[in-house]
């Protein structure tokens, strides 16, 4: 594909543009201290170093405290890796817990702790380098850019903020859409009256690019899987196996769009 025919780039948010690992945890392990009704507020270095290792197996945010208990509960990191998704439905089942509301809870306590101590929060998050030059290089060019993620909007445009750049509330599509993200990448195509091949889109969980690669009406897309995320070195050989996907290193990232599919495969 030409490179001229990019005419929309989206980006994931955690673990392409923002690490926020720090932030995760410690979220985390307040929203594990309430659910399990934790007096000991006290933080054991080597839990979240496990947290840090295993943050590649969660899809969606309310799963982090289930991922604390895993740790607590010592089961261990290659059954957290290899059998995820029944972990959290035994975890769940065992303490009639509810996914959803196991969410509500861990947005609130974050949002306390935004209103309280903003500074506080912002400071355990940091953006990977050049992400931020090469966001405001494409915004000054005829290039449609979004964000597209499953962390809340709300979030993405306060740290969007700290980072120096204040983008529009429609540019940034958050898990309050409720949707996949290949359906929102359909709507941004329509919407701009775009083909497939017209769109890259970079995410840092491979699971997210192989549902983009099943919708046929997507076939021509450029999908790049970011190594510098939350993916595991099993994840990165698969995607340099995939020849739909296109694996994409942090110095890669900040070069010219041609450099992105130049050797793609062997980054």
């Amino acid at each position: 594909m030409a490179v001229s025919n990019l005419r929309l780039l989206a980006l994931d948010f955690d673990g392409v543009i923002c690490d926020g690992l720090m932030e995760y945890f410690q979220v985390a392990w307040r929203t594990y201290c309430h659910i399990w009704n934790i007096d000991n507020y006290t933080v054991n270095d080597d839990l979240a170093e496990g947290f840090y290792c295993l943050r590649p197996v969660i899809e969606t945010g309310w799963e982090m405290p289930i991922l604390i208990k895993a740790l607590v509960m010592g089961l261990p990191e290659e059954k957290i890796l290899n059998d995820w998704e029944n972990i959290v439905k035994q975890i769940l089942q065992a303490d009639n817990l509810d996914a959803k509301q196991v969410g509500i809870k861990l947005d609130a306590l974050r949002d306390d702790w935004i209103a309280n101590d903003l500074p506080d929060w912002l400071k355990l998050h940091r953006f990977y380098p050049g992400v931020i030059n090469k966001i405001q290089a494409t915004l000054a060019s005829d290039i449609k850019f979004y964000i597209i993620t499953t962390k809340e909007g709300r979030f993405v445009k306060q740290l969007m903020q700290q980072g120096g750049l204040d983008l529009p509330t429609e540019l940034i599509f958050g898990k309050e859409y409720k949707r996949p993200k290949y359906e929102i990448i359909r709507e941004l195509i329509k919407k701009h009256n775009l083909a497939a091949e017209n769109v890259w889109f970079v995410e840092d969980r491979l699971k997210t690019l192989q549902l983009v690669e099943q919708q046929t009406d997507l076939e021509n897309m450029q999908l790049f899987l970011a190594d510098w995320g939350y993916n595991t070195p099993s994840e990165r050989v698969k995607a340099e196996k995939d020849p739909r996907v296109n694996l994409l290193s942090l110095k890669m990232f900040a070069e010219d769009w041609d450099n992105w599919l130049i050797n793609s495969h062997s980054v």
